[in-house]
């Protein structure tokens, strides 16, 4: 016989869809909760594992970071490095075969070691760059297009009306030659060094890496550019007039041979004069480097924006007072330093989170463009399929930003601080 009472499986509860409630997050503003979780996960993870350096001895290491990194085609960069430095090696007549070895065994055995790679990886650019630049003094002039005199020069006039760089170097005394050797031919070498110091302690982890890959990538596009399109400086049309260049005239250090007339050195007279790019004017990278510093510095410090602008514009005025550049070079690196960095800032450049001075305070890594300023918002808490994973706070969506784990071991060096990492970490999820 059934049984007459109901069973307990027959009672189901029943739940009533209320979809007019709104969601906390559409209620909360994004920075609020931004700032909500940012406690959160401090509590949950120590900060410094974000913010320590690897400190392994051990191949091993590197080859398990290998194994474990998923490849993308931003890792094509490694293959353009690796062609550039070999057609540079070889074509490089001085020094020898055997020191040329000896330094190439010393760059991969430091990108073997881990306590090395993490330093020298991002700075690979920068190498290919510095020895890209040197190997263009032995490309047989046969190989070289013909050299631009009088682009540049009406290019000056169409744009401005008259020669800029002639007009500021008209008036000269001793005080303007030091105040335009201090930017031109001491601060610009060492700027980036201090910067990355700098930004290495105040910014976010990860500043430091994408600002050496970036600068180091604006150089050798600049440099391949003069190869491509060699056009001559002002000092140039000074001495020799619109006549045309060959690549047999010897470089000359402009308003910096005062320089030396006045401390009683040849420095500049011969790094100059046996320059590897003689017709390099167009574009400048000495103002691109300054335009390239200048914003990863103010993306770190916004409120000291002004000083930033005030030392690029200083530069400018410095390159043009020498007779080394045009103003339309000053443009033309400027550009190239604007473009290179809005990309790196839109897919790799970690931000800047509030309330944190120094590395070792961030506990996660947001990377990308900051949906506030992007006139979007995440809809909700961490459930939606652009914010699956549990540190991807504030990321404007799975393509355009980020985030990294303090606590994730699959993000290795390898992956972490290289520019297909976050392609990586979009991949995982």
């Amino acid at each position: 016989m059934k049984n007459s009472f109901a069973s307990r499986k027959d009672f189901q509860k029943t739940y009533i869809p209320i979809s007019w409630l709104p969601s906390i997050p559409a209620i909360i503003p994004h920075r609020i909760r931004r700032k909500l979780r940012s406690k959160i996960r401090s509590r949950q993870s120590p900060a410094t594992s974000l913010a320590s350096l690897e400190s392994s001895l051990s191949p091993s290491d590197t080859l398990r970071s290998l194994r474990a990194h998923r490849w993308s085609f931003y890792d094509g960069q490694y293959l353009i490095l690796i062609v550039l430095g070999i057609f540079s090696l070889s074509i490089i007549a001085s020094p020898g075969p055997m020191f040329k070895t000896a330094v190439a065994t010393l760059l991969l055995l430091s990108l073997i070691l881990p306590i090395t790679r993490q330093f020298f990886l991002p700075f690979l650019p920068i190498i290919t760059w510095l020895v890209w630049f040197y190997a263009c003094g032995f490309i047989p002039s046969d190989w070289r297009p013909p050299i631009w005199v009088r682009v540049l020069p009406a290019l000056e006039n169409i744009l401005y009306g008259a020669n800029i760089s002639n007009i500021l170097s008209a008036h000269q005394n001793t005080f303007l030659d030091i105040m335009a050797w201090l930017p031109y031919g001491i601060i610009h070498f060492g700027a980036p060094v201090v910067f990355s110091i700098i930004m290495f302690i105040f910014a976010s982890p990860g500043t430091v890496p994408v600002f050496a890959r970036s600068y180091g990538y604006m150089n050798l596009i600049g440099v391949s550019i003069q190869l491509l399109f060699p056009c001559s400086p002002p000092w140039y049309e000074n001495m020799y007039g619109l006549a045309p260049a060959n690549y047999t005239i010897k470089g000359s250090p402009a308003g910096l041979a005062r320089i030396d007339n006045l401390f009683g050195i040849a420095l500049y007279t011969t790094t100059f004069t046996g320059s590897p790019m003689v017709f390099g004017a167009f574009p400048s990278l000495h103002a691109g480097s300054a335009v390239i510093e200048a914003l990863f510095m103010s993306h770190v410090f916004p409120r000291l924006r002004p000083l930033f602008v005030v030392y690029a514009l200083w530069l400018w005025w410095a390159t043009m007072y020498l007779s080394h550049h045009y103003a339309v070079d000053l443009v033309g690196g400027s550009l190239l330093a604007g473009v290179v960095f809005y990309v790196a800032k839109a897919k790799f450049l970690p931000r800047i989170q509030p309330n944190k001075m120094f590395r070792w305070d961030y506990d996660y890594k947001e990377v990308g463009e900051d949906p506030v300023e992007q006139g979007y918002a995440l809809a909700d808490f961490g459930n939606g399929p652009h914010d699956a994973d549990d540190w991807t706070t504030g990321s404007s969506s799975s393509i355009s930003s980020g985030s990294i784990s303090p606590v994730d071991d699959s993000n290795s060096i390898w992956e972490g601080e290289t520019l297909a990492s976050h392609s990586d970490n979009e991949a995982k999820r």
